[in-house]
């Protein structure tokens, strides 16, 4: 048996990332999911790119502020307390958008837990 318990604050911020990204799954040492915690502030987003994945399925749960998710068939705003769902191998582009008046965060969570299938999609 084995149970951790995270204190998400003291999850070390991911590197090169356009907002805060905590990879809280890796500091649970989760090896079956990813669970990422994001806050994004106006303007920014929360992947690197627009991009699908090519086997993950993704959840994004807004824990706070209001989350706007670019994809080919619109944007969807996603309120604090909704969750949106994204199907492999559909692009999508979450964001804070520049107009906001306060940050979003946001709880991602992600199965498989895959490395290397975010595929970018469109002109970026």
């Amino acid at each position: 048996m084995g149970y951790r318990v995270v204190d998400t604050e003291d999850v070390p911020l991911a590197e090169g990332r356009p907002c805060e990204l905590r990879r809280l799954g890796t500091a649970a040492e989760l090896s079956n999911v990813a669970i990422n915690r994001f806050r994004a502030e106006p303007g920014e987003q929360l992947p690197l790119t627009y991009h699908y994945h090519e086997e993950q399925e993704e959840a994004f749960y807004v824990l706070s502020g209001d989350l706007s998710v670019e994809t080919p068939e619109g944007t969807f705003q996603v309120d604090t307390g909704e969750l949106f769902a994204v199907d492999p191998e559909s692009p999508q582009r979450a964001y804070n958008p520049a107009d906001a008046t306060e940050d979003v965060v946001v709880l991602a969570i992600g199965a498989p837990a895959v490395d290397g299938d975010a595929v970018p999609y469109g002109d970026e």
